[in-house]
């Protein structure tokens, strides 16, 4: 496709009143193709429209270019036409003298009966012949924001520009407009941008969406392409299987350029006090039963107890934004997936490896597989049952919820299903969504299922909406679940601080094993802080024959502490590293050993046991046990991914991590 609108290195500073000057864009690159639909999206003050202005020639870069057809846009014509919220009609003119007006103006040597038949085609273009002769004051918002698409489009531009056009407008009206264009759009092949605050219709009109970050400095943060085929109906797109996943990537990235400006508006001075180099904290998390510990830590007192007297909980929304926070240091830790520290340190995360250390293992245990009630009733209760119905409906799409790529879901999911016959990535999609989503896209039928902590899968049991099919227990009793993770160089900066934050969750792991106190502690995750649903729905054991439940004997569910459980152990990352290389997620380290020693703070870990006065933690190697059977020996990891029946294929690299250093200040 031919390259209409070439914007190259954009910026733009504004003079600011007190003197100096105001960055509002930075280094924007963009292509925008002949007969492309494209959004840009971003929250109020990122420059969505100061770029569009550019754009239009309405305003000039302060640096960078940008070009249509090969010319440098300088000022504005009628080959790019802007259509504004407030539609900029002239008040005593009729809808035929508003358009009229463009074309006479644009159009000088046009015949008075050409003119006439290009204003007729696009009243009725825009649904406005029998309003020919109202003045503006006589329409309605919807039906003046027609007559200025008509007018836009009657002069018949290159470039067509929307700065929110519909966002004073109705729900009712917005669609039928939203419907409108489209149609016009496509039926005429028009390039048109639009700004827009609305993600749905982002999603419904686009074929890419440009996110922008929050300014100063505003840059493209992320550019989704709409794989969603036109026509399209606002009704029906929203059963297409990338509609949900659009929407969420969007969400996702406005909610996080939200939690970064509100973290950049908070004072971030590092206060040391009690011996420790850094008492005020912020950890992240998500909203599951196995977060307990973080939330006993925070109300029980043990965080002050140890010195930490100003920590944060950041609840976020998915495991991404865990990484992310990380990444940008909005985070000085959190609880995350037992796979988290290995997969960043080894780069899987899409940038250069990340050093992540883990001093404390939070849970264990905790997940289930559902699926969906409507493949019960059709019979399937077992994984052979599961296996036939797939091979019964091979042509069609079967899609299976995960939280992340290394967390133990998908690894134990994974490894279930290929012990069975079932290729993870061919006879299924394992789709990654915010645990929050899950339960909603299975009632809609987006999803066949998922593999998920708890309350996701009671409460797709009670609901009535899922039927567990097999339970993590069963998988891999005894797996490491949630860990405590954090950047290495903070842990370097700050090691009393690290030791402090170990021995504070490791007291709250020790309170949330005891099963007198799980009563208090579904009480206290029903707070909106936390989960924010009925107390009755989070559980931290089953019984045998409960629905929802595949705790055998009443085992619990979730292992918060104990002999063994909570150090960190360098065999069960390795397992993990071998399955991230399997399913091609990473390659295998060659260094292995390198990143298992950087990865697993032991040292931290026995520090705090031993401050604790905890014997009974103390280090018992634990032989990795599958329920198939199949020996897992750290000697020889490779040896292992060769003999694994199904596998992608892996490869074996160096992973540069550097040496370990402290943040610099």
């Amino acid at each position: 496709m031919t390259t209409l609108v070439d914007v190259q290195s954009l910026e733009k500073n504004f003079p600011l009143t007190g003197g100096g000057n105001y960055l509002a864009l930075k280094g924007i690159d963009l292509e925008i193709r002949k007969g492309e639909f494209i959004s840009l999206i971003g929250h109020s003050g990122c420059g969505k429209s100061t770029l569009l202005n550019m754009i239009a020639g309405l305003d000039l870069p302060t640096g960078g270019t940008v070009l249509l057809e090969g010319e440098t846009v300088k000022r504005p014509g009628p080959d790019k036409m802007v259509v504004f919220q407030n539609y900029s009609l002239l008040p005593w003119l009729t809808v035929r003298q508003n358009i009229a007006l463009a074309i006479e103006e644009v159009m000088p040597d046009l015949g008075k009966a050409e003119q006439e038949a290009l204003i007729d085609e696009h009243m009725e273009m825009v649904g406005l012949t029998q309003a020919a002769t109202k003045l503006p004051g006589q329409l309605s918002g919807g039906m003046r924001q027609r007559v200025s698409i008509a007018r836009a489009l009657a002069i018949k531009p290159k470039l067509l520009l929307l700065d929110e056009p519909f966002g004073a407008l109705d729900a009712l009206t917005r669609g039928n407009l939203q419907e409108k264009l489209m149609q016009i759009c496509n039926e005429h092949e028009l390039t048109a941008v639009m700004v827009t605050h609305d993600v749905d219709e982002a999603v419904l009109l686009s074929d890419r969406i440009v996110m922008l970050t929050n300014g100063p400095g505003s840059r493209i943060g992320g550019i989704l392409e709409v794989d969603i085929p036109r026509p399209r109906q606002r009704l029906t797109v929203v059963h297409h299987p990338s509609y949900y996943s659009l929407r969420s990537e969007i969400i996702y990235f406005l909610n996080r350029q939200k939690r970064v400006k509100q973290w950049q508006a908070r004072p971030h001075k590092v206060l040391a006090r009690h011996g420790l180099e850094k008492v005020n904290l912020d950890l992240g998390f998500i909203p599951l039963a196995a977060c307990a510990p973080l939330a006993v830590a925070e109300a029980k007192g043990f965080f002050s107890k140890h010195g930490l007297d100003d920590v944060q909980l950041v609840r976020e929304t998915s495991w991404r934004g865990v990484v992310d926070g990380l990444v940008d240091r909005t985070l000085d830790a959190a609880m995350m997936p037992s796979g988290m520290p290995t997969w960043m340190t080894a780069g899987g995360h899409g940038g250069p490896p990340l050093p992540i250390v883990s001093s404390l293992t939070i849970s264990r245990n905790g997940n289930e597989v559902t699926l969906a009630k409507r493949l019960a009733e059709q019979g399937v209760s077992t994984v052979e049952d599961y296996r036939a119905w797939l091979g019964s409906h091979e042509r069609e799409p079967h899609r299976i919820g995960i939280v992340h790529p290394a967390s133990m879901h998908n690894l134990l999911l994974r490894y279930w299903l290929a012990a069975n016959g079932i290729d993870p990535d061919r006879d299924v999609h394992l789709q990654t969504l915010p645990p929050a989503q899950m339960l909603a896209d299975l009632k809609d039928g987006s999803i066949d299922g998922y593999c998920i902590g708890e309350p996701w899968n009671f409460r797709a049991a009670s609901s009535g909406h899922g039927v567990p099919i097999v339970g993590d227990l069963e998988i891999w009793s005894g797996h490491p679940g949630k860990v405590l993770g954090a950047r290495e160089d903070w842990a370097q900066s700050y090691p009393n601080t690290h030791i402090a934050l170990t021995k504070a969750l490791l007291e709250a792991c020790r309170y949330c094993a005891d099963p007198a106190h799980w009563p208090e502690m579904g009480e206290l995750l029903s707070d909106r802080r936390y989960l924010g649903i009925k107390a009755e729905l989070i559980r931290f054991s089953g019984q045998p024959g409960e629905s929802g439940s595949f705790a055998p004997h009443g085992e619990p569910h979730h292992l918060f502490f104990g002999a063994g459980l909570n150090r960190p152990s360098r065999s069960e990352h390795l397992w993990i590293l071998t399955q991230l290389a399997r399913w091609a997620e990473i390659p295998f380290p060659r260094n292995y050993v390198e990143i298992l020693e950087r990865v697993c703070s032991v040292g931290v870990f026995s520090t705090a046991a031993r401050e604790l006065g905890l014997d009974d933690v103390s280090y018992q190697r634990r032989a990795i046990e599958l329920f198939d059977g199949r020996p897992f020996n750290p000697e020889d990891p490779i040896g292992y991914l060769n003999d694994v029946s199904l596998h992608r294929d892996f490869s074996i690299a160096e992973i540069p991590i550097g040496q370990p250093r402290a943040i610099s200040v």
